[in-house]
């Protein structure tokens, strides 16, 4: 559901920051969607290799997606035809957002080997964590066994979307640095540069 919802998103885009169709992109991701709500619709309950790499492929083309609309942004402002500020403002909250829910998704596919692997009777081989969360460093009574679920990876990618760095939850493999590098560096780039110009024509 939040694959699709930030594919849905792609749609509002103003067609000044992206000159292709609109549908096009969300095609794409769409066509790779759709094998995942086919196998697993409502659960997770049939868990195949082949499907594992469909789900990275379709959030790198998620941010892949996003990267292109940012970029086009850019080139927008550098040719001068940022006058409109709600047009900016429009483009990059949706940015914003897409870039918040594909990382989530991201971190959540990725974490211990991911959904499947994190579960207690699952018969993967146990990974290393990728992220540490403050209920896995303490002993709290009620939190013994705790497992995250997307709602933990949601959190963690907005928190590193508007705070350009980690927070309550750090990263421990260099994959999720990288990942949590890329995802602060698209929204440092949004806020800073595409927000600010559309206060400032505001």
């Amino acid at each position: 559901m939040a694959v699709l919802v930030v594919l849905l998103l792609q749609f509002a885009i103003p067609a000044p920051i992206m000159q292709a169709p609109r549908w096009l992109l969300p095609a794409l991701g769409l066509a790779l969607l759709v094998p995942l709500v086919w196998t697993n619709p409502f659960h997770l309950v049939m868990d195949e290799p082949w499907l594992r790499k469909i789900e990275l492929v379709l959030l790198g083309v998620v941010v892949l997606i996003n990267a292109i609309y940012l970029a086009g942004m850019i080139i927008y402002l550098g040719e001068g035809q940022s006058n409109d500020g709600k047009v900016l403002v429009k483009a990059a909250l949706l940015i914003w957002v897409t870039n918040v829910v594909a990382f989530a998704v991201w971190y959540w596919e990725i974490d211990r080997g991911g959904p499947f692997a994190r579960m207690p009777d699952h018969e993967h081989e146990e990974e290393r964590p990728d992220l540490l969360f403050p209920q896995m460093t303490a002993d709290i009574p009620g939190w013994q066994g705790w497992l995250p679920g997307f709602t933990d990876y949601l959190f963690v990618a907005f928190t590193a979307a508007t705070a350009f760095s980690p927070t309550d939850t750090m990263p421990l493999t260099a994959r999720t640095k990288t990942l949590m590098g890329t995802q602060s560096g698209i929204s440092l780039l949004t806020i800073a540069i595409v927000a600010a110009r559309a206060v400032n024509v505001l």
